[in-house]
């Protein structure tokens, strides 16, 4: 009886048990067909599968999970879509790439000046919107981007006037290298506004513009003219009378023109400017600055992305823009030295060819002997410009004499140089030879280097103030002498930085230390 109690099932566990069955079939095949009978499970070991799910979806069988991963892979494969390797054997592919890193290619948006463009562009609506005249200097060190920017907002402009349904401004565009005279710019106006054959030679151009801009006439047809003056430090006369009349022609009463002035002089305007304010001319003033590493690293970067291959190392770009950003921040400098690297690759590869010809041509070269040859080519051949590549172009790019002079110094006068251009890195205007000495003994015991002794350090000092590279005080103690550094810090830092072997490879590590945002080299002794 106690028994038969035990195995007895009441009727509503039974119903929940029938439920718990169901449940586990329609887990197995949710459409609802039939399907053959499964094997009784128990209910924990089926909530258990629905646990491990995570998202509440029914657990398949091994093959199924097997195959939907498979898939997954097969997916995720396929959506990965790699550069093809670059062949700079190839002619096409080599001056594909050196096509891309041309100055005159433009590129398809301009990174990194977005905010100037903006100013140049909403200045350029303004004036056609109301029929004003107004003036813009643009200036900026060579290679910011500042002539590229204004044909990018010319572009933009007549667009913008399409779409708004304004009248096409007239451009004209002077490059103030190709005038004989600075003078003849007023002539290139009156030539655009169509009225140069009109004019008698007894008033001078200017004078002409000032009588057709005083009277209430249209100019060529009512268009208003913008006049785009690139390179205008060329206007620069002893008395700058050709840059006020310029401005002043914006000033006139009944003047429909948009001046923009282009020039690498920063300080032009701090020049001319308190003139022009005193005339009621004075400008906008739009100041390009050197582009940074990140900056001049973001635009090489999107001009090689146009290609299909992998062109350069990431490494060599970086180094590239960390030396053009130090030096000048000239992004045209930064494309021509990447050109000089990939010249750099193909001289390798053309010596390499040369050398395994030679080895292939010698006669008493056996097969045995050549197909090491041939593997080891194999197996060194370079599809890629590499970081090597880059500092060689980097060092014919920034040779100097100062710099030569640096680096064929011997080792302990190269480490004073060093240890003074850290310290004035610092702020520091002058300091004393023991002042100095303390600076190149910290310096020496960080790379491991004997210093040497107090006498002989001053009469290096003496040494290097001869050459020209530090200017010693007059004192009656050698140790109390002033010295400064007579030339750029950053000519210390090049020259120490990289030193090289047959112009193609660096031979020494080189032990780094860093002081404020710098790094400072020093050869390891071991390479002396």
């Amino acid at each position: 009886m106690e028994n038969e109690k035990k195995t007895q099932v009441t009727p509503s566990k039974e119903g929940e048990m029938q439920k718990r069955r169901r449940s586990v079939t329609e887990c197995a095949d949710p459409s609802g067909t039939p399907s053959p009978p499964l094997k009784r499970r128990s209910p924990r070991r089926c909530n258990s599968d629905l646990q491990n799910n995570g998202n509440g979806n029914p657990k398949v069988s091994v093959d199924g999970a097997a195959d939907s991963h498979k898939s997954v892979q097969k997916r995720l494969s396929d959506s990965k879509i790699e550069k093809p390797e670059w062949n700079p054997k190839d002619p096409v592919h080599m001056k594909s790439v050196k096509e891309a890193l041309h100055v005159s290619m433009a590129p398809p948006a301009i990174l990194c000046r977005e905010e100037e463009q903006k100013r140049l562009l909403e200045f350029c609506k303004s004036c056609v919107e109301q029929e004003k005249a107004g003036s813009m200097y643009v200036c900026g060190c060579p290679g910011t981007g500042k002539t590229l920017a204004m044909e990018r907002v010319k572009d933009l402009l007549l667009g913008w006037a399409d779409e708004e349904r304004f009248q096409h401004p007239n451009i004209l565009h002077i490059n103030c290298t190709s005038l004989a005279n600075t003078s003849e710019i007023f002539s290139k106006i009156l030539e655009n506004c169509h009225l140069l054959k009109k004019t008698n030679g007894i008033r001078s151009p200017f004078q002409h513009l000032q009588d057709l801009f005083s009277q209430n006439k249209k100019t060529h047809k009512g268009k208003m003219i913008m006049i785009v003056v690139d390179e205008m430090d060329y206007l620069i006369t002893r008395d700058r009378a050709v840059l006020h009349d310029l401005f002043m022609l914006t000033t006139l009463p009944f003047a429909r023109c948009i001046l923009i002035g282009i020039a690498n002089a920063l300080d032009l305007a701090d020049r001319f400017l308190p003139k022009l304010q005193s005339l009621n001319c004075k400008p906008q003033i739009i100041t390009f600055r050197a582009y940074s590493t990140n900056q001049i690293l973001s635009i090489l970067q999107q001009r090689l992305a146009t290609l299909a291959y992998d062109a350069f190392e990431p490494q060599a770009l970086e180094l590239c823009a960390r030396k053009v950003a130090a030096v000048s921040g000239d992004m045209r400098r930064a494309l021509s030295i990447c050109r000089s690297a990939v010249e750099m690759l193909e001289i390798e590869i053309k010596n390499s060819l040369d050398s395994l010809s030679l080895f292939r041509l010698d006669k008493t070269t056996s097969t045995k002997q050549l197909a090491p040859a041939n593997e080891l080519f194999a197996r060194k051949e370079v599809h890629i410009v590499r970081f090597d590549h880059m500092a060689v172009a980097l060092s014919k790019a920034f040779k100097s004499p100062v710099v030569e002079t640096i680096q064929s110094l011997p080792q302990h006068q190269q480490i004073i140089m060093c240890s003074s251009a850290k310290c004035f890195q610092q702020g520091k205007k002058e300091m004393t030879i023991a002042e100095l000495n303390k600076a190149y003994s910290d310096t020496c015991k960080s790379s491991s280097v004997p210093a040497v002794s107090m006498l002989e350090f001053s009469t290096m000092c003496r040494v290097l103030g001869d050459q020209g590279l530090l200017k010693l005080g007059q004192s009656r103690e050698d140790r109390l002498r002033k010295v400064t550094l007579k030339i750029d810090n950053n000519d210390v830092v090049f020259a120490l930085q990289v030193r090289f072997l047959d112009g193609t490879q660096i031979i020494n590590p080189l032990k780094c230390f860093y002081k404020t945002g710098i790094i400072w080299c020093l050869e390891d002794q071991q390479n002396w």
